[in-house]
């Protein structure tokens, strides 16, 4: 893997490739293109849990099919890859999941490879990824194929500023908050103010390495509580600690 440093020259910069449909697998999740084929499992996911939409650009929808015909226009629009992600075990917010159905999505999106940038987006954990390992899994699996795999220079996340739950997240997961962009957007009638965080590659190994603590099986008592967070998994990945 190319890292680069953060200096103005960059010595043997190459574009990474676009990134391309595939699997991603981990211990607590698999991470699969989202296809028609998740729209049921998808669908019972989420119905009647209409909150998971405030802050999304789309939804909520009346049937699973125009849900993921709209997921699909949207993939296509954005010239996005988007994933099902599909849970081994349950969230401490939701019922227990039936094993290998998908319960939430992810995409990148707003790939720019000339300039080695790529946005995590249009993410959403159904109630029975909140608070799991599996969705920590699913950010940590998607991470890592675009710094190790592909070799972007910098992947960033994106909130309506208003989102607070999304930037504790961003914050969480190592993102760092960059500033907002003010009337940056119109969604369903209202105006957007965007939060952006990013994660630069130089940054990935430490990140990496915290995300690996944290997940590791002797990290969780036996009833799957933590017993180190990952902003102090990470503290010590940095050295901070």
């Amino acid at each position: 893997m190319h890292v680069s440093q953060p200096t103005s020259t960059l010595l043997n910069w190459k574009p990474p490739a676009t990134p391309v449909p595939i699997v991603l697998r981990g211990r607590y999740v698999t991470l699969e293109p989202l296809g028609t084929a998740h729209g049921e499992a998808l669908w019972n996911a989420v119905n009647a849990h209409d909150d998971l939409w405030t802050w999304l650009t789309s939804g909520p929808y009346a049937s699973a099919s125009a849900m993921i015909e709209s997921l699909e226009r949207w993939r296509e629009a954005e010239k996005a890859v988007l994933f099902a992600i599909i849970p081994e075990e349950a969230g401490t917010d939701g019922p227990s999941p039936v094993r290998f159905k998908a319960a939430g999505w992810a995409g990148y999106m707003r790939i720019e490879p000339r300039h080695g940038v790529i946005e995590v987006g249009n993410v959403l954990f159904s109630p029975i990824l909140r608070r799991s390992r599996a969705a920590t899994e699913a950010m940590y699996l998607m991470a890592g194929h675009v710094f190790d795999t592909l070799g972007y220079r910098r992947y960033e996340w994106k909130c309506n500023a208003l989102n607070a739950a999304s930037r504790r997240a961003a914050e969480r997961l190592g993102f760092t908050f960059e500033g907002t962009f003010r009337q940056h957007m119109v969604v369903k009638g209202q105006n957007r103010d965007t939060a952006w965080f990013s994660m630069l590659d130089h940054e990935w190994p430490a990140r990496k390495r915290a995300f690996q603590a944290w997940l590791d099986p002797a990290n969780f008592d036996d009833h799957g509580r933590q017993r180190a967070s990952l902003a102090r998994s990470r503290a010590y990945a940095s050295g901070a600690m």
